[in-house]
C-alpha cells in the first residue's frame, strides 16, 4: 500500500473522478485485498456490484471502482430509482486458496458500512459469491436465498441493451426491425450470450468474439455465429458494434478500426477517456451512453417480485435512449453529454422521499 499512496493523491484522483468516499479492506488470512468507493447516495443507499478481476495495480482497481461507482450514480438517476451509486472491486489473488473465506470476509466489509452500500454480482463474481456475501450481510442483492434474492441480472441486462439496439437502429438507420442486420459481439459471457439469443431470434447476423473458446463454441452451435479473434472484432464490417466485456475498449487505436454505424454494448465505462465521444461523432457513428443502455439489470434489483414493471421499464429504455438521441441532434451536442445533463438534474434536483443524505 505504501507504494500506492506515494505515487498517487487520492484527493486529486476524487477531482478526475468524483467519489463521495473510498474503503479499503485488507485481510491477509483470506487473501481478501477489496476497495469500495460510494459516488452517491443523495436518491439512497449506494448501490453497486462486486467485480473480481486482475489488477494491474490497486491504482487501477481504485480508478475503476470510482469511475463504475459514478456511472451507478447515473444509472439510477436516470432511471430514477432510490438508489445512490456505488462500486466494489476485489483484487484477484493470482492462487486463490479459499474463494468462500474471501467473499465471507468480503461480506464483512459490507456489513461494516452500514447500509451505506448494497453489493451485487458483476465481472468475476457468481450467485455463489452473493450467497456467501449473504452469510455477513443483508446488504447484498443477486442471492437466492437471502437479503434480495433477485438471481442473475444478466438477462436482464441483455434484454435492455436489445431495446437499446433497436432505438439507435431506428435512430441511425430508420428501421424498426433488425432482420438481416450484421451485429459485431465482443463478449459473450453471461450478458453476451443473452443478447446474442435475443438478436439471433430477431434474424440478426451474428460476429463474435471472446476468449474463451468454449463461450463462442455455443454460439457457433446454438445461432450459427462467426467468430473473429479479439484483435479483429473491431474492424468487423456491420451496422452495430456492441461491446459486452470489459470497459475502456474505445480508444484512439480502437476507433481507428471500427466499421460500423452504432455503438450499444453492455460494457460499463466503454469511453477510455471522455473525448473519445467527439472522435466517435466526428466518424458518425452513433454511441449509446452504457450506463443508460446497461441500467436493465438494476432495473431488475430495483423492482423485485415485480415483474411485469420490469419489463416496463426495460422496455422505457427504447423511448429513453430514443430521446437522448433526438436531442443530442437538436442540441448539436453528444449523446454523452445530453444522458449526463439529464442525469445530473435528477441528482440535482432529486425527487420527493429520495433524500437520503
Amino acid at each position: 500500500m505504501a507504494s500506492f499512496i506515494e505515487s498517487t493523491d487520492l484527493f486529486d484522483m476524487a477531482e478526475q473522478h468524483p467519489f463521495s468516499d473510498v474503503h479499503f479492506w485488507r485481510d491477509p488470512e483470506t487473501q481478501l485485498q477489496a476497495i469500495i468507493a460510494i459516488h452517491s447516495t443523495k436518491l439512497g443507499p449506494a448501490i453497486g456490484g462486486c467485480r473480481m478481476i486482475n489488477y494491474p495495480s490497486t491504482h487501477a482497481a481504485m480508478k475503476d471502482a470510482c469511475c463504475l461507482a459514478a456511472g451507478m450514480s447515473y444509472k439510477t438517476a436516470i432511471n430514477r430509482l432510490p438508489f445512490g451509486g456505488g462500486k466494489a472491486v476485489i483484487l484477484k489473488p493470482p492462487h486463490l486458496t479459499d474463494r468462500k473465506a474471501l467473499f465471507a470476509s468480503f461480506g464483512r466489509f459490507v456489513e461494516s458500512l452500514n447500509g451505506r452500500y448494497i453489493t451485487a454480482m458483476d465481472s468475476g463474481t457468481t450467485i455463489d459469491d452473493m450467497d456467501v456475501i449473504a452469510s455477513q450481510t443483508n446488504h447484498v442483492m443477486c442471492t437466492t436465498t437471502a437479503g434480495l434474492a433477485s438471481g442473475d441480472p444478466s438477462p436482464h441486462t441483455a434484454k435492455g441493451v436489445y431495446y437499446g439496439i433497436k432505438a439507435a437502429v431506428k435512430f441511425k438507420l430508420q428501421r424498426d426491425s433488425l432482420v438481416g442486420l450484421h451485429i459485431a459481439i465482443q463478449g459473450v459471457g453471461n450478458v453476451g450470450y443473452a443478447l446474442a439469443r435475443l438478436l439471433h431470434e430477431d434474424g440478426v447476423k451474428l460476429t463474435v468474439s471472446d476468449p474463451n473458446r468454449q463461450a463462442t463454441e455455443r454460439l457457433v452451435n446454438e445461432f450459427g455465429v462467426d467468430v473473429v479473434s479479439a484483435d479483429d472484432i473491431y474492424s468487423v464490417s456491420c451496422d452495430v458494434f456492441s461491446p459486452c466485456a470489459l470497459g475502456q475498449i474505445i480508444n484512439a487505436d480502437s476507433i481507428a478500426l471500427l466499421n460500423a454505424a452504432i455503438i450499444a454494448g453492455s460494457a460499463n465505462n466503454q469511453l477510455q477517456t471522455p473525448d473519445m465521444i467527439t472522435a466517435l461523432t466526428n466518424k458518425g457513428i452513433l454511441y449509446a451512453p452504457d450506463y443508460v443502455i446497461n441500467s436493465g439489470g438494476v432495473l431488475q434489483i430495483a423492482y423485485l417480485n415485480k415483474p411485469d414493471v420490469v419489463q416496463h421499464k426495460l422496455a422505457a429504455l427504447y423511448d429513453t435512449l430514443l430521446d437522448i438521441f433526438i436531442q443530442a441532434e437538436r442540441q448539436n451536442s453528444s449523446t454523452v453529454a445530453v444522458a449526463n445533463r439529464l442525469a445530473e438534474q435528477i441528482l440535482t434536483n432529486s425527487f420527493a422521499g429520495a433524500n437520503h443524505e
